[in-house]
């Protein structure tokens, strides 16, 4: 059956078996768009607050433990250093960001940050 409304008779349809979606195309695709799992040790945790900020003092401490017992590298940025950090985040510090990507602000919640960075739940 040929669709006439498509320019060249050809007909649109969902993307299944034998449409191409195969590897060789998942391998094209932008790193964006793929779905692949990193292992937590792939992963960095970066902590963005200011000197004096106790809710960063708390921040820290989950970040420090969550990144250490997932083997997460972290690393902790001063917004008052950073002018473009601080445009962006200055009403919501800390900020936690995941491979660049904010996961949230404010307060750390451990069991959210371990289950985003791909890890098991803490035993016990």
């Amino acid at each position: 059956m040929v669709n006439r409304s498509i320019p060249g008779g050809r007909r649109r349809g969902r993307a299944g078996p034998g449409s191409g979606l195969d590897g060789r195309r998942m391998e094209s695709m932008s790193p964006l768009l793929r779905r692949t799992k990193k292992k937590p040790a792939e992963r960095v945790v970066t902590l963005v607050g200011k000197p004096g900020c106790h809710l960063c003092e708390d921040a820290r401490a989950v970040v420090g433990a969550v990144c250490e017992e997932t083997g997460a590298s972290w690393v902790e940025k001063d917004i008052t250093e950073d002018e473009e950090l601080y445009k962006e985040y200055w009403e919501q510090i800390p900020v936690v960001l995941i491979d660049g990507e904010q996961h949230t602000f404010w307060r750390v919640d451990p069991a959210r940050l371990r289950k985003a960075l791909g890890a098991d739940a803490k035993p016990g």
